[in-house]
């Protein structure tokens, strides 16, 4: 019996967007999938020996790095940010548009010529440390999950990078972008030795990639 091919998937606004889109790629969810009280993680698909799982987003690239899912969707930020040798993002889907960016609190700030070590808050570590090596500053990352926009004035750092949609959170809360690290949008991704062994997943790489480009 061929085991099921499991698809993760992550919770939030990217699934919103993938779903359609995951429908005309042949993924369709069973019913219960839909049903908000519904606490299950994994779900079976329509008329494919397809499942999916819904986890985290952070958790969707380890699922498929490590090969407990063959195939998942996630935004570049998180494909970025582990840089997983056994993962591969093959298509772009051209959904999930945001960007990771730093900002601070409005006003006169330091000047970061002059400036050889910053403390910031976020929930890319990586990410944050590479974006300030390249300007030469030592960023020591205090790693929070969420409400990042508090840090600066709570004196936790004084700076954030985090996820911008339209920059309405920063200014509600006194902060102002100040640059971009990186464009995201979100990405088919697979486990490396899944594409190479199992030609579903090639298959659903070429759907979805057709798809795209149509």
């Amino acid at each position: 019996m061929t085991r099921p091919l499991t698809f993760a998937i992550p919770k939030g606004r990217i699934l919103d967007e993938a779903l359609p889109l995951m429908a005309r790629a042949g993924v369709v969810p069973e019913p219960g999938f839909h049903d908000k009280s519904n606490r299950a993680l994994s779900f079976a698909c329509e008329n494919s020996d397809m499942r999916l799982i819904r986890v985290r987003a952070f958790d969707v690239a380890t699922f498929v790095a490590h090969g407990a899912a063959q195939c998942g969707i996630v935004g570049s930020d998180v494909v970025e940010e582990f840089a997983y040798p056994d993962l591969y993002a093959p298509v772009d889907l051209d959904i999930g548009h945001c960007r990771l960016s730093v900002a601070e609190p409005v006003g006169p700030g330091e000047d970061p010529a002059r400036v050889s070590h910053l403390r910031v808050a976020s929930k890319y570590p990586n990410l944050t440390r590479r974006h300030f090596e390249r300007m030469g500053i030592q960023a020591e990352v205090v790693k929070l999950n969420g409400a990042m926009e508090l840090a600066p004035g709570l004196g936790l750092a004084s700076r954030i990078v985090d996820l911008v949609s339209t920059g309405r959170t920063l200014k509600d809360n006194g902060l102002v972008e100040t640059s971009t690290i990186l464009q995201i949008s979100a990405r088919l991704i697979v486990n490396r030795a899944a594409l190479k062994t199992d030609e579903r997943v090639a298959a659903l790489v070429d759907r979805f990639r057709a798809l795209v480009a149509a």
